[in-house]
């Protein structure tokens, strides 16, 4: 799971995951360093990211399907906060 102390959105994005989805792998990676200067950084160092999630939610569901789902918990934060959002998701065994 992702480590608590590293603080800010990353913290709100597991958070919501965890509601949504109960994880039983969830990592949440800050890319925002990789495309520092370009198109989208605003900033604030924490403008892209990776997610990797297994979750019981996500069996039997197509991999659209399964990016819709964490997509909708972190649909308020895509339209501000997140500018690029990687998802690697997966149902368990998988």
């Amino acid at each position: 799971m992702t480590d608590p102390s590293s603080g800010g959105l990353a913290d709100i994005i597991a958070a919501r995951l965890i509601a949504a989805l109960a994880p039983t792998t969830l990592d949440v990676i800050n890319d925002s360093h990789q495309h520092s200067g370009h198109l989208g950084d605003d900033g604030t160092g924490e403008s892209h990211w990776t997610v990797v999630i297994e979750s019981e939610a996500f069996v039997g569901q197509s991999r659209v399907a399964r990016q819709r789902l964490v997509n909708t918990a972190l649909a308020d934060l895509l339209t501000g906060r997140i500018h690029a959002l990687a998802i690697r998701a997966r149902a368990p065994g998988e």
